[in-house]
């Protein structure tokens, strides 16, 4: 306990020019200790705090390059915290883990569709949490150096989606598969292109028909599933690139992609 707080009141601004800053939003006690130890041992500068209302506090403070959020919390609880994050550009990508004893579906999609970039249920395995840190931590890099390279492209271009073999041109919508065309359906491509901006993260049948509803058309759950069946068909050697996460949606699973 005494190594615990030491290490806590360490955390300082002097400290804010490292890149392994994390915020734990977590009322209970030992499992807040226990998280931060667990993230401490890793090399990782921590900061906990015991409500929402603080951790707004800290973030409006201080860079965090992650944050791990309980949903049950005093004051402001963990959805209305990610709510207010995915509102304000400066935490727009700011990878962001929920660890839950809400464990429900519903609680998943919900958790997800707020802004959650991944969703731990209690009780959890210490490993698995370390391993989800760190492959958050990764993406985020890799997103920001892409942003970074695309922001030095003098010319603009057309929007370009890859995952793979698979090809999507939203500008046009056109689709290719190993340079040659497929056939889509314009809510078969719309959701395609759902699934593919958000690369390696669950989109719950709600969220994905809402970005296939439009004018003159009526989507429903089993409408998604139907359309996703199509489209499996159509990839071939290709369909286990979309994954079922059952009970809450579908994502495509995390590869090396290319944004143009």
């Amino acid at each position: 306990m005494k190594e615990i707080l030491n290490k806590q009141e360490s955390f300082t601004p002097t400290l804010m020019t490292s890149n392994k800053h994390i915020l734990v939003v977590e009322d209970e006690l030992e499992i807040r200790e226990l998280i931060s130890l667990h993230l401490r041992r890793e090399g990782f500068f921590v900061k906990e705090v015991e409500d929402g209302k603080q951790a707004q506090s800290w973030l409006d403070q201080f860079e965090f390059q992650l944050v791990v959020i309980d949903w049950m919390l005093p004051e402001r609880n963990g959805l209305e915290v990610t709510r207010w994050m995915r509102t304000q550009p400066r935490y727009d990508h700011l990878p962001i883990l929920f660890v839950t004893a809400r464990s429900a579906p519903e609680h998943i999609a919900t958790g997800l569709d707020a802004g959650a970039d991944d969703y731990l249920c209690k009780p959890f395995d210490t490993l698995v949490l370390m391993a989800r840190v760190h492959a958050l931590l990764r993406r985020n890099q890799w997103l920001q150096q892409q942003k970074k390279f695309n922001q030095t492209q003098a010319i603009p271009k057309s929007r370009e989606l890859r995952v793979g073999e698979l090809l999507l041109l939203p500008d046009s919508y056109e689709s290719f598969l190993q340079g040659e065309k497929l056939d889509l359906t314009r809510s078969e491509f719309r959701l395609m292109e759902a699934l593919f901006s958000h690369q390696g993260k669950v989109l719950s049948r709600e969220k994905l028909i809402e970005e296939i509803q439009g004018e003159g058309v009526n989507v429903v759950g089993r409408t998604v599933d139907t359309h996703v069946f199509g489209i499996r068909k159509k990839l071939k050697e290709y369909a286990d690139l979309i994954e079922t996460i059952r009970g809450v949606g579908y994502r495509v699973r995390f590869l090396d992609v290319e944004k143009k």
